[in-house]
């Protein structure tokens, strides 16, 4: 049999995936120009930006930078009426809806059969506080979604984020442009707080202020404006968490470059910890982090603020000695596919034994 070779390399990460999303979003809404350096070109953002395309914001992507006109916030599609297609990005959905809400001149969005079966009903409600004129196509509470020309009122209005934080994050990206303020009651507990996060932290770098105590409600004050800017997107953690596992089944070291786990708002971060409770030993720099592997243990974990890693450490888990238990992720069923559901099936077939 061939021994195995131990990993001993680094890599740079590229962009953070929710990062771009945000940033695009802030940039095509604001005043002046922007320059996203690092812009993660992938299928989902590649959505997001098409669809502000459409939605009249000139932008234009040239290698791993984001040029965006800025709008103001006065957005004119470049055809009413036009449905702007979105695959399976679940964040493009999401985050548009409200964006969709200011353009002068009706938008139905769609996606892929998986993404008419994610729920978007919260969201419309919401949203629907604060005037904005939604209609669904063809299941009460799916997708297609029909947003006529109806602007943002503004007003207080209360939101149920049990299944995404991304509701959350969609009224707080176009809140700056209601015609008054906005109040925003969460109702009941959200997932995946640290995503609620980085849309704050976006909105602050783009020049807006928003209140909150913690994350039960939010006001953002009418008449804010996102102001264009130069911008580096960090890295994306969650892509690290892949050469983080490899490091740790084969007892390599892996070096992620382009990595802020000292200031990074991005919760996955948070995955380092399970690694270290593990076995592995881990060194955080400044731009950076290394993983070394070791022989690894089972550990229970709530993963509720990072549901992205709970496959990833699914994986790594069939490599420890012991019994791993996640919890705390039933919002997984809800994205692009059953995550949960998926886990237990693929990894049966490798003979793993997973419930």
């Amino acid at each position: 049999m061939e021994e195995q070779k131990v990993i001993n390399t680094s890599v740079k990460i590229p962009g953070s995936k929710s990062l771009s999303h945000r940033a695009a979003i802030a940039a095509a809404l604001a005043t002046g120009k922007s320059e996203l350096r690092d812009f993660l070109n992938c299928e989902d953002t590649l959505y997001t930006t098409r669809a502000l395309f459409h939605l009249g914001v000139d932008l234009s992507l040239e290698g791993e930078t984001l040029k965006v006109a800025g709008t103001g916030g006065k957005l004119e599609p470049r055809t009413a009426g036009k449905e702007i297609y979105v695959g399976n990005s679940g964040t493009s959905l999401r985050l548009l809806s409200a964006v969709a809400g200011l353009t002068r001149g009706d938008i139905v969005l769609t996606g892929s059969l998986r993404m008419r079966e994610r729920p978007l009903g919260d969201l419309a409600d919401a949203l629907q506080k604060l005037q904005v004129n939604m209609e669904f196509m063809e299941k009460d509470g799916y997708p297609p979604v029909l947003v006529r020309d109806s602007g943002i009122r503004g007003g207080r209005t209360t939101v149920v984020a049990a299944k995404s934080s991304q509701f959350i994050s969609s009224l707080l990206l176009c809140g700056p442009y209601a015609e008054k303020d906005v109040e925003i009651e969460v109702i009941g507990k959200p997932v995946s707080l640290p995503y609620i996060d980085l849309t704050l932290d976006m909105m602050k770098r783009f020049g807006v202020s928003v209140d909150h105590d913690g994350y039960r409600n939010f006001r953002i004050e009418a008449g804010q404006k996102y102001e264009g800017r130069k911008l580096t997107i960090e890295g994306d953690v969650s892509s690290a968490s892949y050469f983080w596992a490899a490091a740790a089944v084969t007892c390599g070291t892996v070096v992620t470059e382009n990595i802020h786990p000292q200031s990074t708002k991005q919760g996955d971060i948070r995955f380092l910890d399970l690694l270290e409770e593990m076995g592995c030993e881990v060194q955080r720099g400044i731009d950076r982090v290394a993983v070394r592997g070791a022989p690894l243990i089972g550990i229970e974990a709530d993963m509720g603020n990072m549901p992205d890693m709970a496959p990833t450490l699914a994986a790594i888990s069939l490599f420890a000695e012991g019994r791993t238990c996640i919890r705390n992720v039933a919002h997984l069923r809800h994205k692009e596919s059953d995550r949960l559901h998926a886990i237990v099936l693929e990894w049966n077939r490798l003979r793993g034994r997973v419930e």
